[in-house]
Order: structure tokens, then sequence, then C-alpha cells
């Protein structure tokens, strides 16, 4: 539809973007939300998945919109009133509780050795160094692994305490042994994920909860603390051009971003410091002032040279570029913008952008772990080795990791059901997951 001109694709906006805009220049006249349940009175219980609907109802409800909620049932008493009665006006009984789909669960079982070493290279070669405790994951199987060796291979290297400790990140249910083992001291999250709840309301410890145990999301306080708060983004993309340029638009695709754009934005504005984004500072401008030198946030890109179906992950010009000539858009469809990121990670190795000086290095950088991909086979190998010299590249043996050692014995679970045990039981995976 889209390419037969039947639909216009305006932009791709992300979150904090039309939050924003909802208060300025897009405030919604009608607001349709759904709840858990409701009181006599219309006040709403939205429950763990709470995400964006306080910041969609107090733009609307407050300049005379109106406000009509979806529940699954009415009730006396609601468990903990999230949106206040003033501010809804229509309340619809549903047939049937409303649908939550697990987008944050990963299989253990299905994650790879090649994304078990890229995990390995990234705790080693920036979680340690960098000595990064506040951070956000994005989706993918190569952060669930990450997130499934903290207790193991994180704990050989004796970085408890000092690194993943407190995360901007829906309930990943496989953080639950990092938990479990001592390692995480809190998470905010943007919204829920299927089947952790009784897990979330054992550990209020760790999770933001309310008076009833529940899960308290907020999306748009979430974005904003992945955003100012955070000094790590990680995550995994579809694509990454020679500028360091990423995305998840292809010509045969046109998927969301989700909170990458802000997760992986580099807040230029004032900010507190903190000792890695001092670090990245010094590492991007070794020459400045101390005193006036801006921090850098870590931005990681994280990901296997060749993806699903062997499609390569590093191309020299983005999908999203070619696409937005074809439809005429104003503005490519980038999701993190090559000058915020940092580093950039596959199973060849760590690249440093921040130590580059010129876009020839930069570029070769890129190259030098883009592994056999027509843009890997296209470095210039004189500069590569340079660039290693100085450790702007590092190799899997300059980190002292042995890629035979990336093996599925190293993580802390590896299959849904260790995910339940490590949880005492109280993670009930969605029967798609479970095969036992």
């Amino acid at each position: 539809m889209l390419f037969g001109s039947k639909i216009e694709l305006g932009a791709v906006h992300t979150y904090l973007e039309p939050f924003a805009r909802y208060f300025i220049d897009l405030t919604p006249h009608v607001a349709l939300i759904a709840a858990v349940s409701a009181d006599r009175e219309g006040n709403l219980y939205t429950g763990p998945n709470t995400e964006d609907t306080p910041t969609v109802v107090e733009a609307t409800a407050f300049k005379d919109g109106v406000v009509i909620a979806q529940v699954n049932e009415i009730v006396e008493t609601v468990p903990r009133v999230d949106i206040p009665a003033d501010r809804v006006h229509f309340i619809v009984r549903s047939d049937k509780p409303f649908f939550v789909e697990p987008l944050f669960t990963r299989d253990p079982a299905a994650i790879t050795e090649g994304q078990i070493l890229t995990a390995m290279l990234a705790i080693k070669g920036i979680y340690a160094p960098y000595g990064v405790q506040r951070l956000n994951h994005g989706i993918g199987f190569s952060t669930a692994a990450i997130e499934l060796l903290l207790p193991t291979f994180g704990e050989r290297l004796g970085l408890k305490g000092s690194v993943a400790a407190h995360f901007a990140l829906n309930p990943h249910p496989a953080l639950i042994p990092a938990i479990e083992s001592g390692w995480v001291r809190q998470i905010h999250s943007f919204g829920s994920e299927v089947g952790m709840d009784d897990y979330i309301r054992a550990r209020s410890d760790v999770y933001f909860t309310g008076p009833d145990g529940s899960l308290r999301s907020n999306r748009a306080f979430c974005q904003t603390a992945g955003l100012y708060a955070c000094d790590m983004f990680i995550g995994s993309t579809l694509q990454i051009d020679l500028q360091g340029n990423s995305s998840t638009v292809t010509t045969s695709r046109i998927a969301g971003f989700g909170g990458a754009p802000n997760m992986g934005a580099d807040a230029r504005g004032r900010r507190h410091p903190s000792q890695p984004w001092l670090k990245a500072g010094v590492e991007a401008d070794p020459d400045g002032s101390a005193l006036m030198r801006r921090g850098r946030k870590l931005v990681v890109q994280i990901g296997e040279t060749f993806g699903d179906k062997n499609v390569p992950l590093f191309v020299e010009k983005l999908d999203a570029i070619e696409l937005a000539e074809k439809l005429k858009l104003d503005l490519a469809p980038v999701m993190i913008y090559g000058e915020d990121v940092t580093h950039i990670v596959t199973e060849e190795g760590v690249a440093n952008l921040l130590l580059c000086r010129t876009a020839q290095e930069r570029e070769q950088a890129i190259r030098g772990v883009a592994g056999y991909t027509d843009v890997g086979r296209r470095r210039d190998y004189g500069m590569v080795a340079r660039l290693r010299e100085r450790g702007v590249i590092l190799r899997p043996e300059d980190l002292g990791i042995n890629p035979l050692d990336a093996d599925r014995s190293l993580l802390a679970a590896r299959s849904i059901k260790d995910l339940v045990r490590w949880s005492g039981g109280l993670y009930a995976p969605p029967s798609k997951f479970r095969n036992w």
C-alpha cells in the first residue's frame, strides 16, 4: 500500500517526540485508552502496562478533549488509582481482556554461540573499562546473552557491584538470574512483560510497584531516564553504514524504532558528570579543557555481521535513504545517527569510534569489524592494523577472549524452564514459550 501510493508515510516518530508535541501542536481531541478495571466512580486501574496512558490522558483531558476508556471489568474498588475519574469521560466494558504481546521475552535456548561471543566482547570490552552502572538494553538475543552472562562470565571477571546495577528496562525474563544473583539494584520500566507479574510483586525491592504490588510503568518517565540518567545504551539494528548511522527500515520492511532514537541519543544539554560519561568525553576530545569538555553517552550497536537469512548487517548506503528518496520524505528514517554511536560490537571485535580522529578512520574502524560482508572485505588492511595498534579496534584475543570459549554452558539459564527455576516458580511464561 505504501509503495503503491495508497497510503502516505510522513515520518517515523519516537515516543518522547510525539509526547512533547501532544502539549504543543498535536494535542489530541479524543483519546482511546485501555485499562484493567474501573470503579463505580470512573477511576481507572491500568495495571503493569500503564506505559503511555497518563501522558495521553493528561494532554487530552486538560485541553477540553474526550477520554474514552475500554476496561476489562468494572469493580467496586480498584487496586490503585492510575487515572483519576475526573479525567475520564466514557467507560466501555470489553467483551474480552485486551491482548498483550510478550515483546521482550527471548528464549535462552535460541541464543547462538556467535551472540554469546559478542556479549562477552561487550562485557569485557565496554562494560568493564567504563564501569557502566546505569544503562538500557535494547531488545534482542545479543542483549539477552549479556544478561545471562552477568552471573557467570561477569562474576568470573569480578564485575559484580561495578557494572549493570541500575536499568531503564522492561521486565526482561532473561535478567532474572542477574537479579537473583544480586547484580541488579533497581529497574524502572517503560511497560511490563507477560508472565512477570508475580515475580515483580515478589521483587518490589528492585522494581517500581504500587501498594497493590503490581508494576507501575511510565513510558515518558522511563524514556527521559534513559536519555538523561543512563550512561549507556546497547542494542541491535538491521543496517549500519560507513558513518555508523543505523536503521531498522529496509527496502522490504518498515519497522518501528521503539525507544532506540531516545535511548541511543547523546543529550547535548547540561548533564550531571559520571565516570563513564566523562571517560567517553576524554576519549572523544583528549585535548579539550577538563572543566569545559562535555562527556559522551555510550551508544553501542551490537550484532553479528550476518543476520537472519545471511543478510549483511553492514552496508555502503542505508536502505532508509533509498526509501526516503522513493517516497519523497523530508528526512530519511535513520534510527540512530552515526555521530551518536560510540562503539560497534560484532563477532570480529569492538570498534571504539570515540578514538577515531577523521572520517576515514571512522570508516575503516567500521569496516574493520564488518567481517566477510562486502563492507568488511573492502577494508584498508594497513589502516585497520594501525587502528588496532591504537586500541580503536579490539579483537577477541586483545581482550583475552578465546572465541572457542563462547559456549552455551556459560549462560546462567539455557531455557525458559531454567528462568522459571531461577524465579522460584514465580515467572509464568506464555504458552508459546512452554515446551514442558
